[in-house]
Order: structure tokens, then sequence, then C-alpha cells
């Protein structure tokens, strides 16, 4: 747990930032105790879907990866896989977003039989409300390139914009109870982390003593 909110704190800024930052180290996730925004995604099958509307009034898992081309969203995405049944008993909705496009989300889920909802954030609204979408500098694209990475015909928008790999527990409340975000796109949050924080978002304060 202390690891995790750590590594939230390497960053700083607002709450509500909304614009695309220049470099991944330079986003401004949403803080905890801020209202998680509603954003307007697509599904799997193309039709548009709001962010709270997917949640459908539980608390959230919500998960942003930067597509089905990148190795280490994908073993992000296996891990989660594997504590959906833990989070699920929670009472947690878990959703992943990211820019690809529906036809890019229905690969991945197949590929990894994945129980819970992936959404399209093609135009990156929902990243830039939560503070973590970012402009892929010439050299990183030219690199990707050479690995056979096109990101605008992954997300089918002319843009070079791609979300920190994140996570943000949401309660029922429909404020954020934990973020973990990091620029280094190695390090995710190991799912026995995941599991810590999802339970202790639940657990209610204690009353003040009179």
């Amino acid at each position: 747990m202390k690891t995790a909110f750590a590594l939230v704190a390497i960053f700083s800024g607002v709450c509500l930032a909304q614009e695309v930052a220049p470099s991944p180290s330079q986003v401004r996730p949403l803080l905890v105790g801020a209202p998680a925004p509603d954003a307007q995604l697509r599904g799997m099958d193309g039709k548009p879907v709001a962010l709270r509307a997917a949640l459908a009034g539980r608390p959230g898992v919500v998960i942003f990866y930067r597509g089905g081309w990148c190795p280490y969203c994908n073993a992000h995405l296996r891990e989660v896989k594997d504590a959906q049944a833990a989070l699920a008993k929670l009472g947690y909705a878990t959703v992943a977003i990211s820019p690809d496009r529906p036809e890019e989300l229905t690969k991945t889920a197949k590929k990894h039989d994945l129980p819970y909802a992936l959404l399209s954030d093609s135009k990156m609204d929902a990243a830039r409300a939560y503070g973590i979408a970012y402009q892929v500098d010439a050299q990183t694209l030219k690199r990707m390139a050479g690995h056979g990475v096109d990101l605008r015909l992954s997300s089918g928008e002319p843009h070079d914009w791609l979300p920190v790999p994140s996570v943000f527990l949401v309660g029922k409340d429909g404020a954020v109870k934990f973020v973990y975000a990091n620029p280094d796109i190695r390090v995710r949050l190991k799912a026995p982390v995941l599991l810590a924080a999802a339970k202790a978002a639940l657990e209610e304060p204690a009353p003040p003593k009179p």
C-alpha cells in the first residue's frame, strides 16, 4: 500500500487536469477524494457507453492501459483477470480503458479471455479527464513504428496521445478512493496490492468518539 501511494506522490497538480501533458512524467492524475469524471466511451460492439453507466452504481476498478499492442499492458490485464473473482466478490465492477478502437479491444479480450469490460477511449476524453494523457514524442513514435505500432491506426484518431498506465478505485459515492499512476510502463500495480487497496476503500471510517 505504501509503495503505491509513494508512486502517486511523484505527481503534483490540480484534481481536474484535462490538458495533454508533454511527457509521461508531467501528467497530473486526479487526487484521492476528487469526484470521478464521467466520460463517453465505446464498447467492443462500437456502441457509445458512459463510464458511469458501465460501473452500474457499483464501486469501480478503472484501469487505463496503452493498448493491446503493449506487452506490459497485456501482462497486467491478465494479472487483473486472476484477481477478478475476488474483486467481484467485494462488489467491484472492473473496466479497462485504452485508446484502441473497438475492433482492437475485441482482439485483446479474445486473446486473453478477459472477464471484464474493455472500453475504447479513442478521443482520449477519459484519459484527459483523469489527468493521465500525454503526447508521445517523435523519437518514441519512430521507435514504436520500428516495432510495427501505429497509434493512429490503433485509435482511428489523428493524435499521438497515450495514457500513463493507471488504476483508479472509485467509490459508490463517485469519489476517487485510490490512485496508482506510474510513468514507468514496466511497473504495474500488482494484484495483491490492488486487492488490499480495494478492501481498504470499502471500509467505512470509524465514527468520531463523543
